[in-house]
């Protein structure tokens, strides 16, 4: 496992990456592009993992594991001169594809779980969204990205009863622990993840109640290269920006501020002043005094 700069990446990981990186060096403001290369995934270790959990992975996510074992690519924007991590692009090696939902064996009896969830839950799916997860026996969820604690995107096997179909969809299980639908297929996901530039809460945008102010900001100053267009039809104005990205991160020379010492004042105007000030002093008194007197 190795970081590497872009000049010095394959012609087969720079397929892999789907030339996202040559875009992001190109982009104003931003200052490093970090890829790890990760070595493929031993053949015995996915069949450790299905025999494991019971399941058989889907063939497209099978064949990533079988070329890289997860996907890591960071890229940061310079600040005052210091680089700002911004973008993650993550997906999780088939070591720590990890189970959602499953009781712990250090768990303290009778203590709550995930399933424990499911009564305040919806059980059936509607027209515009399919059936969600259920985090109980009756759905297999296994954890694809921790997406920066914002989230998790997970594969979800729905069907379990009698046996675990092959059938998979990736789903966003938000902070709140709501589901929210994103691909049928893992490289429908994997096109998303990579075009959207890894953009913080970029998952949300495929929410009902969308991506943060702070997101926006930044989806606008990067735009993905395929967007959300159904959000931006409903909120035209907030995902407006008058920024412009070469004059924010354009380098500027600062200026010594020079302190200009007031000249000082004669002591013949202190006094005058201060026997001015002594002299209203009086008069405001003798007024305040007249006005506290009680009447007859």
């Amino acid at each position: 496992m190795e970081d590497k700069p872009y000049g010095s990446l394959k012609p087969s990981l720079d397929r892999l990456t789907l030339g996202v990186i040559r875009i992001l060096e190109t982009s104003p403001g931003v200052d490093e592009v970090t890829f790890v290369e990760k070595e493929p995934a031993e053949r015995h270790s996915i069949v450790s993992w299905e025999q494991k959990n019971s399941c058989v992975l889907p063939e497209d996510l099978k064949n990533f594991y079988l070329m890289s074992d997860g996907f890591h690519m960071t890229w940061s924007v310079k600040f005052d001169d210091n680089p700002m991590p911004l973008g993650s692009m993550v997906i999780n090696s088939i070591s720590k594809l990890s189970r959602l939902g499953g009781s712990s064996a250090y768990a303290l009896p009778n203590a709550p779980t995930l399933a424990d969830l499911e009564d305040d839950m919806d059980e059936e799916g509607n027209e515009d969204q399919p059936e969600k997860p259920h985090f109980d026996s009756r759905s297999l969820i296994f954890e694809l990205d921790p997406c920066n604690g914002s989230g998790k995107v997970c594969l979800v096997y729905k069907h379990t009863k009698p046996v675990v179909t092959p059938d998979t969809e990736i789903w966003f299980l938000d902070r709140a622990l709501y589901w929210h639908f994103l691909t049928n297929t893992f490289t429908a996901y994997y096109r998303l993840l990579i075009t959207h530039l890894g953009l913080p809460q970029w998952q949300y945008a495929f929410t009902s109640y969308g991506v943060s102010l702070q997101a926006k900001q930044w989806f606008n100053m990067y735009k993905p290269i395929t967007i959300n267009t159904a959000l931006l039809s409903e909120e035209p104005d907030s995902f407006v920006n008058k920024l412009d990205p070469n004059k924010v991160f354009k380098s500027k020379n600062k200026t010594p501020m020079i302190k200009k010492k007031l000249p000082s004042q004669p002591g013949g105007s202190q006094k005058s002043h201060a026997s001015t000030t002594s002299s209203k002093t009086p008069s405001l008194s003798g007024n305040s005094l007249r006005k506290r007197e009680p009447q007859t």
